[in-house]
């Protein structure tokens, strides 16, 4: 059993890393290869874009975690991380619906999504037991003691440790060009996290709400959903504008 020093307040200074560092990531990808698919994205959207996107993320979160922690043995607010990704969705989904903007519009946040997700899980464990993303119980050599002697997963490291290999192949898909990179990146990022994020639930010792599933397992089957629908749905379009034929104007009796 590892013994991890925990306090309180090691959760703020690094979820400010990881906003400087997700918001650094952002540009860098910007300036690299991200530029010409932003500038596409800024055509169609305007401001109210990112104030649906706000109005989303920040109720999602807090309602998301609070339905979650109030329902355990000592009721309490909090936020949660998939809440605040399904809420951002939601409401640019309805801002897209409304302004009839088609495509993905959520590529400038993939990799400052996934680094904010590698660095925040830090923050979660070295808060500890307060933060209450800690796992279940478990004998195994690599269990985590966050300062009540008890072995537990430490499942923050199991969400990082994804989420970083995530960012990689993702990078990688970038440098290549790749279309599941350059053109549905959200889409890949909301199934990879929805994913991984399901499976790791099921080593928390949250209070299950639809059978054997938490909330948040119920949030991450609707992120997998959506991720996959949209990645198929846009591969599809994308297949049809590529198999449909050129234009070609007619001689109309001009020399050749």
């Amino acid at each position: 059993m590892i013994h991890v020093p925990t306090s309180p307040l090691a959760h703020a200074p690094f979820d400010l890393l990881a906003w400087a560092s997700g918001l650094g990531l952002s540009v860098v990808l910007y300036r690299w290869r991200l530029k010409a698919a932003a500038e596409q994205i800024a055509r169609k959207v305007d401001g109210v874009y990112f104030l649906a996107l706000a109005l989303g993320a920040i109720p999602g979160a807090w309602l998301a975690g609070s339905l979650n922690t109030l329902r355990g043995p000592a009721p309490a607010l909090s936020h949660s991380v998939a809440g605040a990704l399904v809420g951002a969705i939601v409401g640019v989904e309805i801002y897209k619906a409304l302004r009839g903007v088609k495509g993905s519009t959520g590529t400038l946040f993939v990799g400052s999504f996934a680094l904010g997700v590698v660095i925040g899980r830090f923050g979660c464990l070295f808060a500890g037991l307060s933060d209450r993303t800690y796992g279940a119980p478990t004998s195994l050599p690599w269990a985590v003691d966050l300062g009540d002697g008890v072995g537990r997963h430490p499942v923050e490291l199991y969400e990082s440790d994804v989420m970083a290999v995530f960012l990689a192949a993702y990078l990688i898909g970038l440098a290549r060009r790749a279309p599941w990179a350059m053109r549905r990146g959200f889409y890949v990022l909301c199934t990879v996290y929805g994913l991984q994020r399901f499976v790791w639930e099921f080593l928390k010792p949250y209070p299950r709400l639809l059978g054997p599933f938490n909330l948040f397992q119920l949030l991450c089957l609707g992120l997998v959903a959506y991720g996959w629908i949209w990645f198929v749905g846009d591969r599809r379009r994308e297949r049809d504008t590529q198999d449909r034929p050129l234009s070609v104007p007619r001689p109309d009796h001009q020399p050749v």
